[in-house]
């Protein structure tokens, strides 16, 4: 290749190297799995792949066209597939969500709609390319349905490359992951971290541990968990912090919780309360709690529900 596609990508030497000989010895799978934690890589990854396999055979000059393209978004053989929320008749992106003020109920899913539009997208042949691309962010937030449709395109894609990015192997079903090449993504050193977080214009998280410490190697992680600290009040966080002592309190701070923050924040704030108590308590009834309650939120119970059984059940455990 006339250009490094994968020179922005860091700390993922493994995976640019599986890929990388993928394209040289032109042995390019039908589906691939890019599995690891959210904010590593993995969907730069998948976009420098994209760019380098739709950029197959090309002129250097309409190699960097289809990298611009990619950029943009508007290549005809690639569709990037992100969880959706249903908005009054629309599936929208979890940003676009965010722009237009609505408030999210409970986590976005790839929706059978969504896997019908890629099916449409392979039944015609590439435009441009010599295959069509198809990324899915977030598979394992497919639902039942739409894994089943999913399944039945991996079968036959026709003349394209799909790739799938989970967390691991285990939060999707069996059958897609024996369909597809598994590339493995791992969390960043300390130093590739800094420089990533340098490079991007975020070094001031550098100086806060507690960001560094949820973040565990991921910088995206980093990026997301100081931005969500900024949206949380303090005055809600000391709360959780000290946990109320009181029936009462308990059902008070869980109506003020269900009430100003939406199902995404509460389980962030879910998993900061786990690190936070580990650090401070060790109490492992407490975490314990903490993640039944984590559970409760992603199988779509009732938030305030949820926040009140766990608040009641940390009252009891603090006797």
């Amino acid at each position: 290749m006339s250009i490094n596609y994968f020179r922005q990508l860091r700390g993922q030497p493994q995976a640019v190297e599986l890929l990388q000989q993928a394209i040289a010895k032109n042995r390019i799978a039908t589906a691939y799995l890019f599995v690891g934690p959210v904010g590593i890589g993995r969907s730069l990854a998948a976009k420098c792949f994209s760019e380098a396999l739709l950029s197959l055979n090309l002129s250097p000059e309409q190699q960097l066209l289809v990298s611009k393209r990619v950029i943009q978004g508007n290549h005809p053989d690639l569709l990037w597939v992100e969880p959706s929320y249903q908005h009054q008749g629309q599936l929208i992106t979890a940003q676009e969500a965010e722009k237009l003020g609505v408030k999210r109920k409970a986590p976005p899913q790839i929706r059978i709609e969504q896997i019908r539009e890629i099916t449409r997208f392979l039944n015609r042949p590439p435009l441009e390319a010599s295959r069509a691309l198809v990324v899915i962010e977030a598979a394992q937030s497919m639902t039942e349905a739409a894994a089943n449709a999913l399944l039945k395109t991996l079968e036959e894609p026709g003349q394209a490359t799909l790739i799938l990015m989970a967390p691991s192997v285990d939060t999707l079903l069996a059958t897609l992951v024996s369909r597809c090449q598994k590339i493995p993504f791992y969390r960043l050193s300390e130093e590739d971290l800094k420089t990533v977080l340098t490079e991007q214009g975020q070094g001031e998280i550098l100086n806060n541990t507690e960001v560094l410490a949820l973040a565990q190697g991921s910088p995206g992680e980093a990026i997301a968990v100081h931005q969500q600290l900024q949206t949380i009040p303090l005055e809600l966080r000391q709360k959780l912090q000290q946990l109320p002592s009181s029936i009462l309190g308990a059902l008070d701070l869980a109506k003020t919780i269900s009430q100003e923050l939406d199902t995404q924040a509460q389980l962030w704030l879910i998993n900061y309360l786990q690190y936070y108590h580990w650090n401070q308590t060790r109490n492992k009834p407490l975490l314990e709690q903490l993640e039944k309650a984590h559970q409760a939120l992603l199988s779509y119970v009732q938030p305030r529900l949820v926040w009140e059984c766990l608040l009641i059940n940390c009252v009891n455990l603090m006797k």
